[in-house]
């Protein structure tokens, strides 16, 4: 610092005062320039040749990147007239590199520490069995959803203000260093998800750790390029233990849901309003606990349970226990079909799920049972297998079942044309491939 100073100092007052006292010819500030330059040179070697500590070799990369050749060189009152002097840098290149690794190398092993211990206390934290800080009304691990970030961002952050290229340099380093902590972290969170299910605070623990993914998520997606290897990594472990977590708070209410879905063909469909009110019912108290969960992840959960919900009355309809064989029947079953189908999209809506495109499901069921004119039928099965091109001739020959009027021919004829319907189209989002036959 004292040198750069007086290097400054000196120097300023040789471009105001003393050069215009010499010839030109005796370039007087290009001589002082570069005896100057070559003693600050030979101590900054000197420096860097001794033993240092992380902290001086900082302090002696940022003044050889920046303070010397920005702070010093380029000073409006030295500038014009260093320019005409070629002072090379403060340091060999090959010496400068060596301290650069040095750095670089000192910051991963830093970084990778603070990450490690950071876990450890995380899982620590778990046994204690605690409940979660709150952070603007979500539950949320700070120690771990902010300060793994923290810690990444400013190693990045004290590499760039030495020079952009060690800084992106560290940054490559350390998003490398990233899922390698991930998987740790989801394979720590997989052993307390099965070993702790008696804790008082299960639930909110898990629901901090799903939390604790958004920031992982937002900060790959804003500091990672596509074809980065890792993104792809890191995005695969995060999406593992937020479905994994999904799983286990969902457990309890499917495992509920089970027995009142069976209600539905137990009572041949008579009871139907009443049984999706139960399961309504049932299905609003557990979603209140998911309140905690950030938004991206609560809509997530949510639109899961959605797909549950269409999902298992789907199931019902396809277990060839009701055959209705006119088509008053048909009708009647067709209308509670369509009311049961309103109530569900009502609540899944009004509860945050954007899931729409599972809302068309049972109402083209319920027109299929309605409909008597077989080339209708045909019309609405096409409309069913555009929608849902994962449908195939199993399902909807189990679900024409309830059609106890349809002759053999009219059956095979419906088939046939479904098979036509969905040869190439892929779903974009699993319904009936999730649905097995029995």
């Amino acid at each position: 610092l004292h040198m750069g100073k007086t290097m400054k100092e000196d120097l300023t007052v040789i471009a105001k005062y003393i050069k215009q006292l010499y010839p030109p010819e005796f370039n007087v500030f290009s001589v002082y320039a570069e005896l100057y330059h070559n003693y600050f040179a030979s101590q900054a070697k000197k420096s860097a040749e001794s033993h240092l500590e992380d902290k001086d070799i900082y302090l002696l990369l940022s003044w050889v990147h920046n303070f010397y050749p920005k702070e010093m060189r380029k000073d409006h009152a030295l500038a014009m007239e260093l320019d005409k002097v070629k002072l090379g840098s403060l340091l060999p290149s090959s010496l400068s590199k060596e301290l650069e690794n040095k750095y670089l190398d000192s910051e991963e092993v830093i970084v990778k520490t603070s990450l490690s211990r950071c876990l450890d206390k995380e899982i620590q934290r778990w046994k204690e069995d605690k409940e979660p800080e709150k952070l603007n009304g979500y539950f949320q691990s700070e120690l771990l959803g902010i300060f793994v970030i923290q810690s990444i961002y400013s190693g990045q952050k004290r590499a760039e203000d030495i020079s952009k290229a060690m800084g992106e340099e560290l940054s490559r380093r350390l998003l490398k260093e990233l899922p390698a902590f991930l998987r740790s972290y989801r394979d720590a969170f997989e052993d307390f998800k099965e070993k702790s299910k008696k804790h008082r605070y299960y639930k909110p623990i898990l629901i901090a750790n799903i939390n604790n993914c958004w920031n992982f998520r937002e900060y790959t997606e804003k500091y990672m390029a596509e074809k980065d290897d890792s993104k792809a990594d890191i995005l695969s472990t995060l999406a593992n233990i937020e479905n994994s977590g999904f799983d286990v708070l969902l457990q309890q209410l499917f495992a509920q849901l089970k027995p009142m879905y069976k209600k539905f063909t137990e009572n041949k469909w008579d009871s139907s309003c009443e049984i999706m009110n139960e399961i309504i019912k049932t299905t609003s108290k557990h979603i209140s606990d998911f309140q905690t969960l950030k938004d991206p992840f609560y809509h997530a959960i949510v639109e899961k349970i959605h797909a549950r919900l269409v999902k298992e009355y789907i199931v019902r309809l396809l277990k060839r226990k009701v055959s209705l064989k006119t088509p008053a029947q048909q009708q009647t079953l067709a209308q509670h079909i369509s009311k049961n189908a309103a109530d569900l999209e009502a609540f899944c809506t009004s509860n945050g799920s954007q899931a729409t495109w599972l809302n068309s499901a049972l109402p083209k069921l319920a027109e299929i049972i309605r409909l008597q004119d077989l080339g209708a039928i045909k019309i609405e099965v096409a409309t069913l297998a555009t929608s849902y091109p994962d449908i195939r001739k199993r399902h909807l020959e189990a679900f024409l079942h309830i059609k106890a009027n349809l002759s053999r021919s009219e059956l095979k004829s419906i088939l046939g044309y479904l098979a036509d319907s969905t040869a190439s189209t892929q779903p974009r989002a699993p319904l009936f491939s999730n649905i097995n036959v029995s």
